[in-house]
């Protein structure tokens, strides 16, 4: 395995002074070991998939720390502050964007060591420290009687940190909400190294709300460290309902009015014709129509009162229960990647949001500007997220094209993202920004990007945090 670029460019490596400080600090627990290096390269976005598949990589980091605890973050983030040398912070690797990719050299810092969890069951209160495993966590408060209500896609491999550095949903979003919703406090070492401790409360009025400068930041303002977050009982009853309609119109209307009548069923997933046949092939009565799953659960006097709003609003006939076993079944088998990718094919997906005014057309036009690149063998989707408001539609696409992939695959994003903005839709809607979606960034947020930029140079005036990423 080699890298395209140098590891030891200037700013991307620490003076031998500073290293040995590290090792004394961390011992085993810090790496300049190349196979550390790569293994802390890339996260799970496509285009690192290719690297891979060439055995080449545009750039290495020159360390890798692991620290278990928010002093020994401290002062790593310090000692790379005080010598001018990058930092990303770094929990499952499962993001697509190319979050955590050390375009620029440096330290990489794992977070995964910083595991501990406490419970305040009066409150309602679980803190964890940001390298918690999300299926830990889910499990321990299941243990108790507790749920967060956030299970993403990735929830095996992803980490409380990630979620909140990233702005993730989960697959229970519709009821339960999105990471911003559960975090009422957390702790977050900043680019010099010193703490920001931001208390958990129910609510305050105390000035703007710092924790959101970290949410979704993606590690470029500081390093999440701890963060409290808000808790639910396991729901005492779950109900699962699925129809099959005769058109994505018909089911996304249905949808929209259950929610506007304040119901919130915890899964609502509508999935299109092709999406239909491809996950719903087993259920005949599905094929060339338009099926619906959604999960209902609570205390069983909100829960039956939700399922009769689902009832009267819904317009297309009822499947039962078995369509909704099948997606919790199968709703974590995420292999077409790295299956399709050795064999030339390139595949991905990409969420993007809308209002409902907007919602059709976007969906229409979106998967038609995928089909129209060169090279695109299918492109459809599912709409995953709801909201009194809009929607998030998770589009996949797959081709094979005869040249570049890599520029395929960015001419398909290219199509997508230019589209989303056309229809009056946000380019991302939960797997964040990264590397792979920055250079649309500024188009969407206009002049706030630069409000944006003038935060990150207040904060980080060296640009050490995760570099790049955002395109900041």
């Amino acid at each position: 395995m080699t890298s395209t670029g140098t590891a030891d460019k200037p700013g991307g490596t620490l003076p031998r002074d500073a290293l040995e400080k590290l090792r004394r600090l961390l011992g085993e627990r810090f790496s300049t070991r190349e196979a550390d290096l790569f293994s802390y390269s890339h996260d799970y976005w496509p285009i690192s998939l290719q690297w891979i598949l060439r055995g080449s990589f545009p750039r290495l980091p020159s360390a890798v720390a692991w620290p278990e605890n928010t002093m020994e973050v401290q002062q790593v983030v310090k000692t790379a502050y005080e010598n001018n040398v990058p930092v990303y912070a770094y929990g499952g690797g499962s993001g697509v964007m190319g979050g955590t990719v050390p375009e620029k050299g440096g330290i990489v810092i794992d977070l995964k060591r910083m595991r501990s969890i406490r419970l305040n069951e009066e409150d309602m209160v679980a803190e964890a420290e940001a390298g918690v495993n999300g299926y830990y966590l889910e499990k321990y408060l299941n243990h108790r009687g507790y749920t967060l209500g956030h299970i993403p896609q990735s929830i095996y491999p992803s980490t409380i940190g990630g979620w909140i550095a990233t702005k993730a949903t989960g697959q229970f979003s519709t009821k339960y909400g999105g990471i911003e919703d559960m975090v009422l406090g957390l702790e977050a070492v900043l680019p010099r190294g010193d703490v920001v401790t931001l208390a958990p409360h129910p609510r305050t009025s105390t000035g703007p709300d710092l924790r959101r400068l970290f949410i979704g930041s993606e590690g470029t303002l500081g390093i999440i460290a701890k963060a409290w977050l808000k808790i639910c009982p396991v729901p005492r009853e779950r109900i699962l309902v699925s129809y099959v309609s005769e058109s994505l119109e018909e089911a996304l209307e249905s949808v929209r009015r259950i929610l506007r009548r304040g119901a919130k069923p915890a899964v609502a997933r509508v999935y299109d014709e092709a999406e239909t046949k491809r996950h719903f092939y087993m259920f005949d009565e599905a094929y060339g129509g338009i099926m619906t799953v959604m999960i209902i659960e609570g205390d069983p006097g909100v829960a039956e009162a939700e399922r009769r709003i689902v009832g009267e609003e819904f317009k297309g006939k009822q499947l039962g229960e078995e369509p909704v076993k099948h997606w919790l079944e199968t709703r974590f088998i995420v292999k077409e990647a790295s299956e399709f990718t050795p064999l030339g094919v390139v595949f991905d997906t990409i969420e993007v949001s809308v209002g409902w005014s907007s919602a059709l057309r976007l969906y229409r036009s979106l998967v038609e500007a995928m089909r129209a690149v060169k090279g695109t063998l299918f492109a459809s989707a599912h709409a995953s997220h709801f909201y009194p408001q809009g929607v998030c539609f998770y589009f996949t696409f797959a081709g094979v094209p005869r040249g570049d992939p890599e520029k395929y695959y960015n001419d398909v994003w290219d199509a997508a993202m230019k589209t989303t903005l056309e229809n009056n839709g946000s380019i991302s809607h939960h797997h964040g920004v990264g590397r792979q979606r920055r250079r649309w960034l500024r188009e969407e947020l206009g002049t706030a990007f630069e409000l944006l930029g003038r935060v990150k140079r207040a904060l980080d005036e060296k640009g050490l945090m995760n570099p790049g990423d955002m395109g900041l």
